[in-house]
């Protein structure tokens, strides 16, 4: 354990996170878990930064959560074999409050599956595209797109050849009063008896007509659906890969 604290504030400086924020995750990951001694006071936790408390597995696998860490990078200091770390779809978007250069963990791993090394550099394709689920994968709610050349829906925020990455379990419209700036509005990926389309969406206050709305920059019409009739929402955009240069 000699030098353990030292490394674990060093990290918690690199991620710009306070000792409180790491309280709060630690407590947020305790509920999801289901396991209350993965919760970390920060007043433990300084003191164990100062070297003045020895550190128990539970809260080291919480702090390797926390701080994206593999298992073996701290685990091994502790025990043989490490430990594995809790599985949480909700810890996976609390990233770092400074910017970071990744190198390696889960926040590594899943920016090299969005963004892999041999991103192809073909033309992208006339229209959206769902691509198939990969061969060998277990079923997922998630599936990914390719934004065709003649979607221009929201362009230049959204352009063609970006791949998205879509929640199909997420299919309810939000209402205006649910999102302050265009980038924070949710972004949905229709399907049309013209094929799909990806924009933003409005509901009429009955939810009988959903108007996919153009951004104001793409010169794009916007255009309208007898909702549930005319056209399916398959899910919402919550993640997303744009290619800056050619």
């Amino acid at each position: 354990m000699a030098g353990i604290g030292t490394q674990l504030r060093a990290i918690r400086l690199q991620w710009g996170l306070s000792l409180r924020e790491v309280e709060e995750r630690s407590f947020s990951l305790a509920q999801e878990c289901g396991e209350p001694t993965y919760q970390i006071s920060g007043s433990w936790l300084a003191r164990v930064e100062r070297g003045k408390h020895e550190l128990t597995i539970p809260k080291l696998i919480s702090l390797a959560t926390i701080y994206n860490l593999p298992p073996e990078e701290l685990l091994r200091q502790c025990r043989p074999g490490g430990a594995a770390l809790p599985h949480s779809n909700q810890f996976q978007g609390q990233g770092p409050n400074t910017t970071l250069l990744l190198a390696k963990g889960p926040l590594e791993e899943q920016a090299r599956y969005l963004l892999p090394d041999g991103f192809s550099s073909d033309l992208p394709p006339e229209e959206t595209t769902l691509l198939p689920p990969e061969d060998g994968m277990q079923p997922s709610q998630y599936r990914r797109a390719i934004i065709g050349r003649r979607d221009r829906t929201l362009d230049p925020m959204l352009r063609a050849g970006s791949i998205i990455k879509i929640d199909t379990q997420k299919r309810a419209i939000q209402w205006r009063k649910d999102w302050a700036n265009e980038f924070d509005r949710p972004i949905y990926f229709l399907l049309t008896h013209a094929g799909y389309v990806c924009g933003w969406c409005e509901l009429d206050r009955d939810s009988i007509w959903l108007t996919l709305v153009t951004h104001p920059l793409s010169h794009a019409a916007s255009q309208r659906w007898r909702y549930r009739k005319e056209v399916e929402v398959i899910g919402r955009v919550v993640a997303g890969a744009m290619r800056f240069v050619a």
